[in-house]
């Protein structure tokens, strides 16, 4: 059973930072990405950031320069430290695991979210 806990999240003013986190529990045989998406009320979930197999790392346009997302020696946490936070940040931070099942289709594994907000 794989489980995936953000945390990290909270108030803070324009401008501030945060640091995410996302425990990774369980046992993953095979990691395509690990990923932080958010989701605003009336909103489609967007991805943020994704850091991939090859350690490669992409960003969305809104949050590039502001945002790095970033892995432990282990590989079984998943950080995103933002800076320069802007009231347009605020939304339901999640962190997804790219990985396959048994039968080696895709499965894709999401934490349970975590709130930032961001006052003008």
């Amino acid at each position: 059973q794989v489980q995936l806990v953000e945390s990290g999240g909270g108030f803070v003013e324009a401008g501030g930072s945060l640091r995410l986190s996302c425990v990774v529990s369980g046992t993953i045989w095979s990691i395509n990405a690990m990923a932080w998406y958010r989701q605003a009320p009336g909103k489609q979930r967007e991805l943020v950031a994704m850091f991939l197999g090859d350690g490669s790392t992409n960003y969305a346009e809104s949050v590039k320069g502001r945002f790095t997302i970033s892995t432990g020696n282990a590989r079984n946490t998943v950080y995103l430290q933002m800076n320069s936070l802007k009231p347009e940040d605020t939304a339901v931070y999640y962190c997804k695991i790219d990985s396959r099942g048994s039968n080696w289709s895709p499965v894709a594994y999401w934490g349970q979210g975590t709130q930032v907000t961001v006052s003008a």
